[in-house]
C-alpha cells in the first residue's frame, strides 16, 4: 500500500512539473542576465572601493540558470551578492525555494525556522529583558517562531510581517494576532512605536538595504524596546573548509553576509544599545550534512525539474533513485557527525551564526 501512494504521488509531481515547464522555459528564454543589477563597485556597508570576489557558484539548490558572486570588502570585511539580483530575479530565484526541487539537500537551512525547540530556546533568550506585550516577527512565514514562542511568553501579543501571502495562513491558524504583508522599510511608519520586541532572525541576509532594515525596525519599537537578530556568520570557519558547499551561502537567497562587529557598530550608530551578544546558542548543526547533500546532489542525475529543457528518462530516475538511497548513510553520517561535535563548534569560530539583542535608545 505504501508503495502505490508513493507511486501516485510521484505521478502527480511529475505532472505538476510537466505542467509548469512551457511557462518556465518562456521565462528563461529572455535569458538570466536580466536577473541581475548592474554591478556596484562600493562597498554598500562602508562605501570602500577595495573589493574582492569571495565566491562564485551556481544555484546548488534548485539547480536554476545563472552564476553568482559574492564580493567582499577588503576594508570591513562585508560580503554581498555582487551584481546584485533585480526584485523579478528575486522573485524567480525565490520561487519553490523552501518546498520546491532541491529542497531536501538544504532542508535543515530553512527548517531550522520550524524547529519548535529551538524557536523556544530562542525566545528564551529574552526573559532576562521582561515580559513584552507585543512581539512582531519580521520574515515570518508561516509563523512557526511566534507560535512556540508563546509557550515562553504567554501573556505576549505576537504579530508577524512577510512579504509573501503566507503570513495571513499564520493569523488564519492562530499563530499571530495581526499578519502584516509587505516589507519592513515600507510598512514602518505605519507601525510606528507599537512594539516592545521586534525579532529578525535569518532575514537581514535576505534584505536589500540591511541599514534601512535596522532604520526601520528602530521605527517599530517602543524607546527601551529590543532587537533581537539572528544571522548567518560569516566568518565561520566552516565557509573555508567547505567552500561553495557551505550551506549558509545559500546563493542567490542570501544578499549580505554581515560580520558580527560591523554588526554591533552598525548597530550603535544607529541608535540602539548592544545588551547581549552570543555565538554559541545560535549555531545550528547542520554544515557537514549540509555540504555532503549538496556535492552528492550535485554528481546526482539531474531531478525532474521545470526549469529544465527536457523531463529526465526512465533511466535516469532510477539512477537517481538507486544513487539516492544508497549515499544516504554518508548523509547520515554527517549529520550525525555536525551534532556530536556541535558542543565544541558551537565555542569555537566553526560556529555558523550570532544572536545579538539591542535595546532602542530614547530619541534625544
Amino acid at each position: 500500500m505504501p508503495f502505490i501512494q508513493q507511486a501516485v504521488q510521484q505521478a502527480s509531481v511529475r505532472q505538476a512539473v510537466a505542467e509548469r515547464r512551457p511557462a518556465c522555459l518562456r521565462e528563461l528564454a529572455q535569458g538570466t542576465d536580466r536577473f541581475h543589477e548592474p554591478r556596484r563597485t562600493d562597498c554598500p556597508w562602508c562605501g570602500s572601493e577595495r573589493l574582492r570576489v569571495r565566491l562564485r557558484t551556481t544555484d546548488l539548490v534548485q539547480h536554476k540558470p545563472g552564476t553568482f558572486v559574492l564580493e567582499e570588502c577588503l576594508d570591513c570585511s562585508h560580503a554581498f551578492q555582487n551584481p546584485r539580483l533585480t526584485p523579478e530575479g528575486r522573485a524567480f530565484y525565490r520561487r519553490d525555494a523552501h518546498d520546491g526541487p532541491g529542497y531536501g539537500a538544504v532542508g535543515p537551512v530553512f527548517g531550522a525556522r520550524n524547529d519548535a525547540k529551538r524557536n523556544r530556546a530562542i525566545a528564551r533568550a529574552m526573559l532576562p529583558f521582561g515580559e513584552p506585550e507585543s512581539w512582531l516577527d519580521v520574515g515570518t512565514r508561516h509563523a512557526r517562531f511566534p507560535e512556540a514562542a508563546r509557550d515562553v511568553h504567554p501573556y505576549t501579543a505576537f504579530d508577524g510581517l512577510d512579504e509573501g501571502a503566507v503570513v495571513h495562513e499564520g493569523v488564519r491558524a492562530g499563530r499571530i494576532e495581526e499578519g502584516h504583508r509587505g516589507s519592513l522599510t515600507e510598512l514602518a511608519p505605519r507601525l510606528a512605536g507599537r512594539y516592545d520586541v521586534l525579532s529578525m532572525l535569518h532575514h537581514l541576509e535576505h534584505t536589500v538595504d540591511p541599514h534601512e532594515e535596522l532604520a526601520a525596525a528602530r521605527t517599530v519599537l517602543r524607546p527601551g524596546g529590543h532587537l533581537l537578530i539572528e544571522a548567518v556568520d560569516p566568518d565561520s570557519r566552516y565557509a573555508r573548509v567547505l567552500g561553495r558547499w557551505w550551506a549558509s551561502y545559500v546563493q542567490p537567497q542570501h544578499l549580505h553576509l554581515i560580520p558580527l562587529g560591523n554588526l554591533l557598530r552598525g548597530l550603535e550608530r544607529l541608535g540602539y544599545t548592544v545588551a547581549a551578544v552570543d555565538r554559541r546558542d545560535a549555531h545550528v548543526p547542520l554544515d557537514l550534512g549540509t555540504g555532503v547533500a549538496l556535492v552528492l546532489d550535485h554528481c546526482l542525475p539531474a531531478a525532474d525539474q521545470p526549469w529544465r529543457t527536457r523531463p529526465p528518462s526512465d533511466l535516469q530516475r532510477a539512477a537517481r533513485a538507486g544513487l539516492s538511497w544508497a549515499s544516504s548513510p554518508l548523509v547520515g553520517a554527517a549529520r550525525a557527525a555536525d551534532h556530536i561535535l556541535a558542543p565544541l563548534t558551537s565555542r569555537t569560530r566553526f560556529a555558523n551564526a550570532y544572536r545579538v539583542i539591542a535595546r532602542r535608545n530614547e530619541d534625544g
